[in-house]
């Protein structure tokens, strides 16, 4: 499979040698109040994101209107049925102008997940400049080849997929033409646990499917995506809200903008300790060397006793030079506190 080795959305590249990603997601918190969801909009620029991500759907585009028991939600939603949890948790189409609007104003890349061909056309009208693909949308091989026909760059999250299943969504994506894919791991629980994030699989990825990757977090705080930048990841995805203390779907997992500016210091931090492969080219002189440690006067023998390797360095014999000293004698006197030198014995 051969995609690029960097990716670029909105005149920003992203790849191995790039500043890392972050994108806020703002999912269901927006509460579908246009003012809260323009005010994460600002909230996102001002923490430092590069992107804010919205979702794209309707409850008649993901599920049924149906009260079987298979269309109860499960885990931190248990207790609702799907349409009537995607009713009040789905972003009015009618929003998405404006916060593109606002976004573009403020210099922040907009773009989103759609989760059906009409929202692909809505956000096209709207020149999004990238797709991403929800991780229950990686099996959606129909929603991949009509996303992929947009030409532009897509990412595709990967929880709960196995190896095969992401193997076929890239190759759907490939055949499709995309060049510009990026990867994310993912673990699609709410909250995750730290112990299921499994960061060493994001390099697993890059080797595998030859694209910058990166990670979709839904831990809580921001040490596992802080990490995650040391494991590779080249982008971060993690849920966004104004206060916890908001009635919305995903307020319980997602990070406040505190939160938001904390991780965005943290990768930049990040960043410049990982460097590069380096060793100094010198030895460094601040460290031990030979120094006389009792008056000895010339003619007399250096022993043990009155030469040891101490801090700090700076003299011209190394501790491994010690042998060389001992047994030898002094050709004048030295006093307590003196470097050895090779001038100083025979």
């Amino acid at each position: 499979m051969t995609f690029n080795a960097e990716i670029t959305i909105a005149g920003r590249p992203i790849g191995p040698n790039q500043p890392t990603y972050i994108i806020a997601e703002m999912s269901a918190n927006h509460g579908q109040d246009l003012n809260k969801a323009k005010e994460l909009v600002h909230a996102a620029k001002e923490a430092g994101a590069d992107a804010i991500k919205l979702q794209t759907y309707t409850a008649d585009t993901l599920t049924l209107d149906c009260k079987l028991p298979h269309f109860e939600a499960q885990g931190a939603w248990q207790g609702q049925y799907l349409h009537d949890l995607y009713k009040g948790a789905h972003m009015p189409w009618d929003f998405h102008a404006p916060l593109f609007e606002l976004a573009n104003k403020l210099g922040l890349t907009c773009f989103s997940s759609p989760f059906d061909n009409s929202a692909v056309d809505l956000l096209e009208s709207l020149h999004a400049p990238a797709y991403k693909i929800a991780s229950p949308e990686l099996i959606d091989h129909q929603l991949i080849e009509y996303t992929a026909k947009t030409g532009k760059p897509m990412i595709m999250s990967t929880g709960g997929a196995t190896l095969n299943e992401i193997t076929e969504a890239v190759a759907v994506a490939q055949r499709a033409g995309v060049k510009e894919l990026c990867l994310l791991k993912c673990t699609s629980s709410y909250p995750a646990p730290p112990e299921s994030i499994n960061l060493r699989t994001i390099n697993h990825l890059a080797d595998s499917f030859g694209c910058p990757v990166g990670l979709s977090d839904h831990t809580l705080g921001n040490s596992v995506p802080i990490a995650s930048v040391a494991c590779g990841a080249q982008v971060i995805e993690k849920h966004f809200v104004m206060s916890k203390d908001d009635d919305t779907a995903d307020s319980f997992f997602s990070m406040t903008p505190d939160e938001l500016s904390e991780l965005v210091v943290g990768v930049r931090q990040v960043e410049k300790a990982l460097g590069k492969i380096h060793y100094p080219i010198a030895s460094s002189p601040h460290r031990r060397c030979l120094y006389v440690t009792k008056n000895v006067r010339a003619g007399e023998c250096l022993t043990a006793d009155n030469v040891a390797n101490l801090r700090p360095g700076g003299g011209s014999m190394m501790p491994k030079d010690i042998h060389h000293a001992i047994g030898r004698s002094a050709v004048r006197d030295l006093a307590r506190g003196t470097q050895l030198d090779w001038q100083d014995f025979i």
